[in-house]
């Protein structure tokens, strides 16, 4: 009876795919939604996964969070959405344009609406956010489509 069961549990393991090789590389888009995401929930030592090793300067998860959360107790920024649009790729480069809708108390205080551009690039086979640029009016058309 016992050979009975086995045999058809093997076979529909056959059909199946390996969960190893049906892994998928994370996209530029993914990375900033991931990293906007963990930032806005105060969940810094997730978007520690999402920046470079330039950005996390040298700092390990847990120093690197608290200063994180450092900046954002003191600046009262608060996240209230994004909208991530598609990445420009060039290679082992991209640049992900955003709308952040956030707040602070030193730098947008009135709550508008931010438009950035993240600069990606691959380190160790991953997209990771190397630098952010807040785009100026006369630099939007070039990343926002109206």
């Amino acid at each position: 009876m016992r050979n009975l069961l086995i045999t058809p549990v093997l076979f529909v393991a056959f059909l199946l795919p390996p969960a190893a090789s049906a892994s998928v590389a994370r996209t530029p888009e993914d990375t900033v939604k991931a990293y906007l995401t963990a930032m806005q929930a105060h969940e810094f030592g997730k978007a520690y996964d999402y920046v470079s090793s330039t950005l996390k300067g040298g700092k390990d998860r847990e120093e690197w969070a608290k200063e994180q959360q450092y900046i954002i107790e003191v600046g009262e920024v608060k996240i209230f959405g994004f909208q991530v649009f598609p990445a420009v790729v060039a290679g082992e480069k991209a640049k992900v344009p955003n709308i952040l809708k956030s707040q602070d108390k030193f730098l947008n205080q009135l709550g508008l609406d931010e438009h950035e551009v993240y600069e990606m690039i691959k380190e160790e086979g991953e997209w990771r956010i190397d630098h952010q640029t807040l785009v100026q009016d006369h630099e939007r058309a070039e990343y926002f489509p109206e």
